[in-house]
């Protein structure tokens, strides 16, 4: 049958037709992958708050930051799919003058269009991970606040990060489908930097530890600098109700809320 002969059915369309919508179906394949995931391994690429930029210049000079963007560039090489495509994100959103509030995540998500490079954060309309779901749950309990619309902003909480909540991964990429990929590999190294710059800034602030990793944290955080430091259960379906601190009823946003207004900002 030649090219764009009609059939019974008479759906088919002149060749030229098809081409055309082949093409934009393309486009918006490339664009949404160009959106989701990493293409650069230079740090240049990864805008930050001028605030943050010292601190990332020698992370990323250093023997170790060095090696991490060797491995980034040789997973990339490979044709690995790496989550975020803005890894510094979070620094770039929140300037280390305006933080009040931190919260530490471990890695990113590791869905396609998941990760937007901010902790707990997914991207306008993504469905609500279960983690998300339970901190609005709690969010809701303690304050009253109902959830965001959906599916603008949904799980984006970018205008968290650009009213002071760090939201801060330890590790700050992952590989399509693979949890925890990327740990080990030197963010750390930056990301311990980066809270226990926080930490030992001019202001107390709120820091909120969920779960035991980010409660490994709580050495870099001086105890005598007038922070609140707030631990509970992670968010996680798995352990958001149970003992010891259970996260659901944990109090914690009422918390931070009644420290801010105590300390005027």
């Amino acid at each position: 049958m030649a090219c764009g002969a009609r059939l019974d059915c008479g759906f088919l369309l002149p060749c030229g037709h098809y081409e055309k919508i082949v093409n934009r179906l393309l486009e918006g394949y490339l664009m949404h992958e160009n959106l989701t995931q990493l293409h650069s391994a230079d740090p240049a690429a990864w805008p930050v708050a001028p605030g943050w930029q010292p601190q990332v210049d020698g992370f990323f000079a250093s023997p170790r930051g060095q090696a991490l963007l060797d491995f980034l560039q040789q997973r990339l090489q490979a044709g690995a799919a790496i989550f975020p495509p803005q890894p510094l994100r979070a620094l770039q959103l929140t300037p280390p003058d305006k933080v009040r509030v931190v919260i530490l995540g471990q890695d990113p998500y590791h869905g396609r269009g998941q990760a937007e490079g901010l902790a707990f954060s997914v991207a306008p309309g993504v469905r609500l991970p279960p983690s998300l779901q339970n901190i609005f749950k709690e969010m809701q309990r303690d304050l009253g606040v109902p959830f965001p619309p959906f599916p603008q902003p949904g799980g984006s909480l970018v205008k968290w990060a650009m009213n002071g909540v760090l939201l801060l991964n330890t590790c700050l990429t992952v590989e399509e489908g693979q949890a925890a990929s990327h740990a080990g590999k030197g963010w750390e190294l930056l990301t311990d930097a980066v809270i226990r710059s926080v930490a030992e800034g001019p202001r107390p602030v709120v820091f909120m530890l969920w779960g035991s990793h980010a409660q490994s944290k709580r050495a870099l955080i001086p105890s005598d600098r007038g922070h609140l430091v707030l631990t509970a259960n992670h968010p996680s379906p798995l352990s958001a109700l149970r003992p010891p601190v259970p996260f659901i009823g944990c109090g914690h946003f009422g918390q931070a809320r009644a420290f801010r207004e105590q300390h005027g900002y």
